[in-house]
């Protein structure tokens, strides 16, 4: 999906997770710090993959969430992908940012990867 917009904003919750937990399938939950396993042994998977392959941490973006709130969050996270050529936003999983980076993506073998990956 190199359009993706997130599950928040297509109120949806994480599907990799959601499959997987029933907390936050059943709604019991919102964020994964909301319960007592915090961090998960699937969400340390997750997230170790993340970290490796897109430059990310679920665990640290939801401890900021959770410290600083999601308002706060979502700011800084506007910051950190803003493309610095045209404003548009840079992809956590390729690196790309979908307004002015089309063209690249296009040529890109594997199109969920950053280029040194």
């Amino acid at each position: 999906m190199p359009y993706c917009t997130g599950c928040r904003p297509r109120d949806k919750q994480c599907a990799f997770l959601k499959k997987r937990c029933d907390l936050l399938l059943n709604k019991k939950v919102r964020y994964c710090y909301e319960c007592e396993d915090f961090p998960c042994t699937k969400l340390q998977h997750f997230d170790r993959r993340y970290r490796t392959l897109y430059r990310m941490s679920m665990i640290e973006n939801l401890q900021y969430i959770k410290d600083k709130g999601i308002k706060e969050f979502l700011t800084r996270e506007e910051e950190k992908w803003e493309c610095p050529e045209c404003d548009g936003i840079i992809c956590c999983h390729n690196g790309i940012c979908f307004n002015c980076g089309l063209d690249k993506l296009k040529k890109k073998k594997k199109l969920y990867r950053w280029e040194d990956n």
